[in-house]
């Protein structure tokens, strides 16, 4: 079954929210969904955000379903991915997957809980 970047996102949502959206800049559970995007406005700092916002997929524009695997396959590989193998099987050039391992790789020391948080959900 393949989903869309909507599924992932509301995937995402619920690992680092569960159920009440918290603005990443000053923590805040007060906030309203934007019209017609997926982005909320904080009620106490005035910020829009996005669950990306903190994340290795902010300032992006590789989807996340792309990622997801991306990460499934980087920490799942036996004796590891290669950059090449990574791009071919997600659909990406070279330069995208070099730049997504590292992202990865960075987010396994800064933000191991989401990492395997994200795999757990995605094995289900």
């Amino acid at each position: 079954m393949t989903y869309n970047q909507e599924h992932y996102l509301t995937r995402l949502e619920q690992i680092r929210w569960g159920k009440k959206p918290k603005c990443p800049y000053c923590q805040s559970t007060h906030s309203r969904k934007l019209k017609n995007e997926r982005r909320y406005q904080c009620n106490e700092c005035f910020t829009s955000y996005s669950v990306t916002v903190g994340t290795l997929f902010h300032k992006t524009h590789v989807g996340l379903e792309k990622w997801f695997l991306a990460i499934h396959l980087v920490l799942n590989s036996l004796g590891g991915i290669s950059v090449r193998q990574l791009a071919n099987k997600i659909g990406v050039n070279k330069n995208t997957a070099s730049y997504m391992i590292a992202r990865i790789r960075k987010a396994m020391t800064q933000d191991r809980e989401l990492l395997q948080q994200i795999v757990e959900i995605d094995s289900e």
